[in-house]
């Protein structure tokens, strides 16, 4: 064999990853940032270790052990080496205290999300649990259960590792997924007034987590989402066994993150305690959905850049009819295509992180916390389709080789799936968002984004026809419901490619008063691609399409 193909090489996540510097640039001010760096050259230098080192090393994955050798039940689950190092880099760099520093101009959400965005690829999703927690931690502020709060909160937002707790959320059973509705796990109180949860939990992500909030129906409760309670349970006992009640059946066998153990559990009298009063489950569980949502759109856009950083190191080293694949006018035309939607999604990703912040320290006004209510499902959305999308298209790149299992890049691809999936799937956020506009009210999201646009950029004419369109469409599809959802995700895509390329514009301009003009070029190549894309097929027509001979 007188030929080897070289394999791409990562470069360094913090600084060859201009996106992120440029925005941290623009955000954050001189002091801001140098506080911050410490933590993001840490996190990306054990990213670009991490990398190294699983590339000449098997893929390992979390292994159950229910029962010992003399027949004792133990439930034991062996984590990986990075899951092991997972709690030691949370407290060093602050990965979950940094989102609850109080900051006065609400910028202590982008501050921790840059550091989620360069952990998370190389933590083997760790950043699972981490997301849980965080939502966790934000629902028992919001519920100003201060006995919960005082007990919990030191120990999720710990910069100790031996003294940090991990959470879960446990929503989903085995009669419904994201509608949660009928879910059947009772809450019953014994003799001394004790809550105890009984049933079974379908996923239970994060279970090696020390707490969890868990959705369940208290006994005599009716049906309905407003019957449940949301209940907060400890998972160990002092000697770290399972508590009495909750015992683990098996690992899910899943397509991705399989580094990360999620589990199906039966419980039999575990002890909870109501996160407020044991009714109104799903409306008190809110503000984690709010959370984990943000988690997984800056967790998408960290595999994005992972695999476009991989693929376009590659195309430097591969040569193919003559010369290196980079050259080639078509290939350069695919990658770039691909690193525009990568850095309007970036754009998007981070605004929804600032607002959150924002939002938190009681600096937004009410147009910017109407944009946050429908932007978090919007971006969660569109980034978890672009995830799966950039991921293929950069494997491809990579042609044959990219579809070998030892390269790593068929983990990109099977890891990104789970982008669309978790925290509510594109057709639940698409009726979220419907919620989040109160039905056909675009206004207060509309003077938002105006707000935002500077006026000279280009595109702004587009921006303007797209929202102009989409307002018309939604007053016109209101009047018939089913229209109304099946144009849904449409809707949606459109008003996150509409704030995409607004808040893009806005990086675009600033930069340009520096001399650079990459982002504009990326504003450019995105508006290329097109806003608009409203459905205006009606469900007579769906149903034609779909009708069997």
């Amino acid at each position: 064999m007188s030929f080897i193909q070289e394999g791409p090489q990562l470069a360094h996540p913090l600084h060859h990853d201009r996106v992120l510097r440029t925005w941290l640039q623009q955000n954050l001010d001189d002091a801001a940032r140098a506080a911050l760096l410490p933590d993001l050259q840490a996190l990306a230098d054990y990213a670009l270790q991490a990398y190294a080192r699983r590339q000449y090393a098997p893929r390992l994955e979390p292994v159950l052990t229910q029962w010992d050798a003399w027949g004792r039940r133990v439930d034991r689950i062996a984590l990986t080496p990075t899951w092991d190092e997972g709690a030691a880099l949370t407290a060093a760099h602050g990965l979950l205290w940094a989102g609850h520093v109080a900051d006065a101009r609400g910028l202590q959400r982008a501050a921790q999300f840059a550091r989620v965005y360069l952990y998370h690829v190389a933590s083997e999703f760790y950043t699972c649990p981490l997301a849980m927690t965080d939502g966790t931690a934000t629902t028992l502020k919001a519920s100003g259960a201060a006995a919960l709060m005082q007990r919990a909160l030191p120990r999720f937002l710990s910069r100790d590792a031996t003294t940090l707790w991990l959470s879960g959320q446990w929503m989903t059973e085995t009669i419904g997924g994201s509608d949660v509705s009928r879910s059947e796990v009772e809450a019953r109180q014994d003799a001394s007034g004790q809550w105890r949860l009984y049933g079974r939990k379908w996923f239970a992500s994060a279970i090696v987590g020390e707490a969890a909030l868990a959705l369940a129906r208290p006994s005599g409760a009716g049906a309905g989402n407003d019957a449940l309670g949301l209940f907060y349970v400890e998972t160990r006992a002092a000697d770290g066994a399972w508590q009495p009640g909750l015992r683990i059946q098996r690992l899910k066998d899943k397509l991705g993150t399989r580094e990360l153990p999620t589990a199906e559990t039966e419980l039999d009298g575990l002890a909870a305690t109501p996160v407020g009063e044991p009714k109104h489950g799903v409306r008190h569980i809110a503000p984690m959905l709010n959370i984990t949502r943000t988690w997984n759109t800056i967790c998408a856009l960290a595999a994005m850049r992972r695999a476009l950083a991989l693929a376009g190191d590659y195309a430097t080293r591969r040569e193919a009819f003559g010369a290196r694949l980079i050259d080639k006018p078509l290939h350069r035309d695919t990658l770039a295509g691909l690193a525009a939607e990568f850095e309007a999604a970036f754009a998007l990703g981070f605004g929804v992180a600032r607002l959150l912040g924002e939002v938190e320290s009681g600096v937004a006004d009410a147009d910017s916390q109407a944009a946050w209510r429908v932007l978090t499902p919007l971006a969660k959305l569109w980034t978890g389709k672009l995830a799966v999308r950039i991921a293929s298209e950069c494997l491809e790149a990579c042609g044959g080789a990219g579809y070998i299992e030892d390269t790593g890049l068929p983990q990109l691809l099977r890891d990104a799936q789970v982008y669309p999936i978790w925290e509510g799937t594109t057709n639940v956020l698409a009726l979220d968002t419907l919620r989040a506009l109160g039905g056909n009210d675009l206004a207060p999201f509309a003077a938002w984004l105006r707000r935002q646009w500077p006026a000279d950029a280009p595109g702004a004419a587009l921006a303007q026809t797209a929202l102009v369109a989409a307002t018309q469409w939604l007053q016109h599809a209101s009047r018939e419901r089913a229209q109304l959802e099946a144009g849904a995700r449409s809707l949606a895509l459109t008003l996150a490619r509409c704030a995409a390329a607004t808040l893009l514009a806005r990086q675009a301009q600033a930069a340009a008063v520096h001399g650079d003009l990459r982002p504009a070029a990326s504003l450019r190549r995105f508006l290329g691609h097109g806003l608009l894309r409203l459905n205006m097929a009606s469900d007579d027509d769906c149903a034609a399409i779909l009708a069997q001979d």
